[in-house]
């Protein structure tokens, strides 16, 4: 056997060639094996690092505490997790390829070189260099089109954005394949038109990196006065609405053009340094170090990054409300789970389905780590929504006009859900009946435990006329079939009670 296998959960059945190989397993590329893994991908990995291993497992630690908070569907069942002890056996029946060696060129040439001598001949390859163009990627190459830039950025199994860059070399359709597998697992290609050292967004960075450099080498700003002026200012506006919308307002009711030429003149004034950069001597070195240590050495690094998953899991969690910037990645990509669910769930009706499997976000707990009240009902409303969806009553037949409204709802708490602890929601069918569907949720821990239950009825609406109604004939038609195969099941303990009623 020339591979450890260090994970495997049973998987839904998925196609055979959705298998990953990452070569490389630091940050980053421990970062591509947690974003493949958790979105139901068999991943195999090679680095020589004996620690490899244990990096990885880190940052596979971090991000099931996190990637599955962003969203309030379930994800797919982990895939397989092998270290293997060659390139060759890691790249064997791969789709995807991420290469995320040492941006160093010969290296990475020599790594390519390896991999093509191993890859399918369809087997997307990426690179994770954040400033080589692909065409210096693909030089002596024997199939240099098979090769882009994938720049990912730091957590990749968080951040949605992956920049994508490809030479006249790689055909068109090939691209957009790469785009479509990216998508799969979650991410927001950003496919770049032409070649360009760094990019786009390294290039931005650098630019305020350099600045930054200069306020600390002259004295006017330590490393916490420059990361504040980000943090609670135009950092917060970047989040949702970038640079050019960002600007487009403050130009207001006039638009781009007014702010352009109101601001526009102070760009030839002497502010800038960008051109240059400080000399970075030990003098600096240990200034800017000494600055870092008294911010945030008080924490770990592992503490420093489950802060940093904890509030971009909040921050693009809020942002799903309006579908903007990065929210709106999650948005589509949580449509297309929720179909998969339903289309999966939807024969299960002699059993009670399972219509919730998530942790529960930082963001949905109180002072002591708890689920407060309001998350639990949001908890089974999720549970409602993705059992309407079972029925067919899902997105585009509430886009058509018809839905159900929650009429009524009885939620008993038996035990507590904790920050980043499991939980599962079965759902039971206790009548349906015309308009009506009363539903009977029931919220498991980890172990099998009952946590809370929510008996809840619903209306059918017409959303036009705003009136009850009959559902369509395939929702009442689905419907039906999963209240006959519920009632022959027991009556679950709680239901019909009201509060201050003791058990019989």
């Amino acid at each position: 056997m020339t591979h450890t296998e260090i994970n495997h959960k049973t998987t839904a059945p998925h196609s055979p060639n959705r298998k990953a190989a990452i070569i490389g397993g630091g940050v980053i590329g421990g970062g591509w094996v947690a974003r493949f893994l958790l979105n139901g991908w068999d991943v195999s990995v090679y680095d020589p690092d004996p620690d490899a291993e244990r990096k990885i497992g880190l940052v596979l630690a971090n991000a099931r505490r996190s990637l599955p908070a962003l969203y309030d569907v379930s994800l797919p069942p982990e895939g397989s997790l092998q270290f293997c002890n060659s390139l060759a056996d890691t790249v064997a029946g791969a789709t995807w390829i991420q290469e995320s060696a040492p941006e160093q060129l010969a290296i990475k040439h020599r790594i390519l070189g390896e991999i093509q001598q191993f890859a399918p001949d369809d087997a997307i390859i990426g690179s994770s260099t954040s400033g080589f163009k692909p065409s210096e990627l693909q030089e002596n190459a024997t199939k240099p089109g098979q090769i882009v830039v994938a720049h990912p950025f730091n957590p990749v199994y968080l951040l949605p954005l992956i920049e994508i860059v490809a030479s006249d070399k790689s055909d068109a359709a090939f691209v957009r394949n790469a785009c479509d597998v990216l998508r799969d697992i979650g991410l927001k290609p950003l496919l770049i038109g032409k070649e360009i050292d760094a990019h786009i967004a390294d290039r931005l960075l650098e630019a305020v990196w350099r600045e930054g450099l200069w306020l600390v080498n002259d004295g006017i700003a330590t490393t916490e006065e420059i990361d504040d002026a980000i943090r609670f200012g135009f950092g917060l506006r970047w989040a949702q609405m970038g640079l050019f919308e960002t600007y487009r307002i403050a130009g207001g009711e006039a638009g781009m053009s007014h702010f352009i030429a109101q601001f526009g003149p102070a760009l030839k004034w002497p502010w800038t340094k960008l051109m240059n950069v400080p000399d970075l001597t030990p003098e600096l070195i240990a200034k800017i170090a000494d600055q870092s240590d008294a911010q945030s050495g008080h924490l770990s690094i592992r503490e420093l990054e489950r802060l940093r998953d904890d509030n971009l899991v909040g921050m693009m969690r809020a942002l799903k409300k309006s579908g903007s910037g990065a929210g709106g990645t999650i948005n589509d990509h949580e449509q297309a789970l929720r179909q998969s669910i339903a289309s999966n769930g939807a024969s299960a009706t002699a059993q009670l389905p399972q219509t919730v499997s998530r942790p529960v976000p930082q963001s949905w707990t109180d002072y002591n780590g708890h689920m407060n009240e309001a998350h639990y009902l949001e908890a089974f409303a999720q549970a409602s929504d993705t059992f309407m969806a079972l029925i067919g009553a899902d997105d585009a037949y509430i886009a058509a006009g018809k839905s159900f409204f929650t009429a009524e709802s009885h939620l008993r708490h038996i035990a507590e859900a904790k920050a980043g602890q499991r939980i599962s929601i079965t759902s039971q069918v206790l009548s349906a009946a015309g308009k009506k569907m009363q539903l009977f949720h029931s919220m498991y821990g980890p172990d099998n435990d009952l946590i809370a239950t929510c008996e809840t009825l619903l209306i059918h609406v017409d959303l036009t006329t705003r009136r009850a109604c009959p559902p369509e004939d395939a929702v009442a038609g689905k419907l039906a079939e999963f209240a006959t195969s519920h009632a022959s099941l027991p009556i679950p303990d709680g239901a019909g009670r009201h509060v201050g009623q003791k058990p019989a």
